[in-house]
């Protein structure tokens, strides 16, 4: 209940007069001065009645139409209305009216209203105010006699000089604005520093993950040496510790090619701000990659496949900036089936190569700064990238974290933050713990994560898998005669009318050789069931699971219908790539994943369903294996991970326009001091 007062001078005489006083529109005050002994205060609000505080309801009036002139009520008066009963419309009714004793023909009145929500107004409109009405303003008659407690004209008293000055400065209403506003304000300024990311920090007790702090002043560039880049956010660092301007180079030395990504954070915030980045790729070889893998023995020369890399990052990094801007590769699993000698002896190439011809400072290699990088590390550092760019870490307040799920090319990656229900009314239950369990702490606060890294059950990976199933089932059914290897061998995962020469890696003990090229052709009709049934074998999901619930081939993974209800989950690279050229939103569900898998399978005539998709008719022309992928990622997702069938998924290549994976995650401990690595120059000019 708002209270609105009003203080003012109400005449009296032998004619009836109109006083308005605007409260900010469209709500005014009517004063209606009536002939002795009464006088009657309207309020007009279009559609919201109000209350004279104590004596009467007023209903809404429109404020032109005067009373003489409104229609007759259309009820009976009432007696404890004396206006209606002398013909005035319905405003008041059930009590008395404000009533001015006679004996007091003019005097200063205080009248309290209060206003009550009806109809469609919005009491939160008006605003409460103390003001002076308004006196009339008709000449005044030289001839007419005073008040006998009235003032003499001209004069004015103690009381209304006190008023005037009370109400020259600023009004009520003035005073509750600005009051109003300050505390606004005053809200936003704590809000803005409470919600402030407070600090990148990210490290794990056990596995090794380092704590991107401060970077120091040793490392090289001072605020002053960088003020006059572009840094887009401020001109000088939050932390005096810490440069304004900081780049990091990370090589992704994958199975299907090498990638830089050369990223550019500033120091504006508590927690370093990703502003920019350089990208570029290795352009594909014939055979398909052109990898570090594919350089087999030859070190020097997988070196040098990342000189076109490097080339990008002397571009982009400013020459003052480059002895202070570190750099690491980190090769996947591609890498690893090398052996170790092979891929030792490349990795020291591929470190000497930089060493000696760029200016970049390498990440020593107790801090991994040219390694084979462990699957956990790659999975946890995609889920950071992923949850850092939707600002949902980095800052104090909890915020339900996004999972991730990660398709390469010879490893898949699952990370995600469960929530166990509480059991039976007592205390939740905990991740079990084992090396699927990952403490991080980031941004000053503790995730327990579930994550781990299935390797061989990357895409290519997988596609290789299936291809042998396929020639296994074969040779099951004839193991003497082996004339079918000289002819098309039918694959119910390509589509109908579609064939492809591949590669199948046999193993080393194979009863046909380690390695067999044959032609693969699809059936004569849709056979996406059979597919998506060949790529639930390679699953293995009877095997034993030592400690259950398991996902697949034995590990153990906490139900994501139980404990990952309904956060959303992010799926990248291969998955991206098989789903989003052919036109599905980035938001989809399994349901819709299966429904694509199956229009994919039956082959060139129904391509026409993507014919309004650009390049969509060409990409599945041009890859006859895309009903293989899309069964394998339908099984991996639903009969792998168990997600159910109408679980909502995202698929994104950039967030914020920066790629996903992992090599922003593992750039961001790069950003501290201790992290491996120092300036190659002492000072830096200006």
């Amino acid at each position: 209940m708002e209270v609105y007062n009003a203080k003012g001078v109400l005449g009296t005489g032998g004619k009836r007069e109109y006083a308005f006083l605007e409260i900010g529109q469209p709500w005014k005050w009517k004063v209606t001065c009536r002939p002795p002994p009464t006088t009657v205060l309207i309020v007009d609000c279009g559609g919201v009645g109000g209350v004279v505080q104590g004596y009467s309801t007023l209903r809404g009036f429109d404020g032109q139409t005067q009373p003489s002139q409104v229609d007759k009520p259309s009820r009976q008066p009432s007696s404890k209305s004396p206006f209606l009963d002398r013909g005035f419309p319905d405003l008041i009714e059930h009590r008395r009216p404000l009533q001015i004793p006679p004996s007091e023909p003019e005097r200063s009145t205080h009248v309290s209203l209060s206003f009550q929500q009806e109809k469609s107004c919005l009491i939160s409109s008006m605003r409460r105010i103390s003001v002076s009405l308004p006196t009339r303003n008709s000449q005044r008659d030289p001839h007419e006699k005073l008040a006998r407690y009235g003032t003499p004209p001209g004069a004015s008293t103690l009381k209304t000089k006190i008023d005037s000055v009370k109400t020259a400065w600023m009004t009520q209403s003035q005073r509750s604005r600005y009051l109003k506003t300050g505390g606004i304000l005053l809200f936003i300024v704590f809000l803005f520093y409470y919600l402030a990311p407070k600090g990148v920090h990210v490290g794990s007790g056990s596995n090794g993950v380092a704590s991107p702090n401060a970077v120091s002043g040793s490392n090289g560039v001072s605020n002053a040496e960088v003020s006059g880049g572009d840094p887009k956010k401020c001109t000088k660092s939050s932390d005096p510790s810490k440069p304004l301007l900081q780049y990091v180079l990370m090589i992704d030395a994958g199975s299907t090619g090498s990638r830089i990504h050369v990223y550019r954070f500033n120091n504006c915030g508590p927690t370093p701000y990703l502003e920019d980045e350089a990208f570029k790729m290795t352009p594909k070889a014939e055979g398909g990659s052109s990898g570090l893998s594919s350089y087999d023995d030859d070190a020097e020369g997988a070196a040098k496949s990342l000189d076109m890399l490097m080339d990008v990052a002397m571009s982009y990094v400013p020459e003052n900036l480059r002895g202070c801007s570190p750099v690491a590769v980190k090769a996947t699993a591609g890498l690893r089936k090398l052996g170790e000698h092979k891929s030792n002896k490349i990795l020291a190439a591929v470190r000497t190569r930089l060493e000696t011809k760029y200016p970049f400072p390498v990440v020593s290699d107790k801090e991994g700064g040219v390694e084979v990088m462990e699957g956990t590390d790659e999975g946890v550092y995609a889920w950071i990238t992923t949850n850092y760019l939707l600002n949902k870490i980095g800052g104090p307040d909890k915020i339900p974290t996004a999972a991730t799920f990660d398709l390469g090319g010879g490893s898949t990656q699952i990370v995600f933050e469960p929530t166990f229900p509480s059991v039976a009314g007592g205390a939740p239950a905990k991740l079990a713990p084992g090396s699927h369990k990952y403490d991080l702490n980031f941004g000053g606060r503790h995730f327990e994560l579930y994550q781990h890294s299935h390797m061989g059950y990357g895409l290519m990976e997988s596609r290789n898998t299936i291809h042998k199933l396929v020639i296994d089932g074969l040779l099951a059914g004839s193991p003497d005669d082996k004339a079918w290897l000289k002819k098309p061998i039918v694959n119910p995962c390509i589509a109908p009318g579609m064939s492809k020469e591949v590669k199948v890696e046999m193993g080393k003990d194979h009863k046909l050789g380690e390695f067999l090229t044959v032609n693969m052709t699809g059936p004569s009709s849709p056979s996406a069931a059979q597919c998506r049934g060949l790529a639930e074998k390679t699953l293995k999901k009877a095997n034993e699971c030592p400690l259950a619930p398991c996902s697949f081939n034995g590990i153990h993974q906490p139900s994501l219908e139980d404990t990952f209800t309904k956060e959303d989950v992010y799926i990248f690279s291969y998955f991206y790539d098989r789903t989003a050229p052919l036109g599905m939103p980035e938001s989809f569900t399994l349901r819709e994943m299966h429904d694509l898998a199956r229009q994919v399978c039956q082959g060139e005539p129904a391509f026409n369903a993507f014919a309004s998709i650009p390049d969509a008719v060409n990409e599945l022309k041009g890859r006859p294996e895309w009903c293989l992928d899309l069964n394998f990622m339908m099984a991996l997702l639903h009969t792998g991970y168990e997600m159910p069938i109408d679980r909502e998924v995202k698929i994104v290549k950039k967030i914020r326009e920066f790629e996903l994976g992992w090599c922003l995650g593992a750039s961001l401990p790069l950003l501290a001091q201790n992290s491996g690595w120092k300036c190659k120059v002492n000072e830096v000019s200006q």
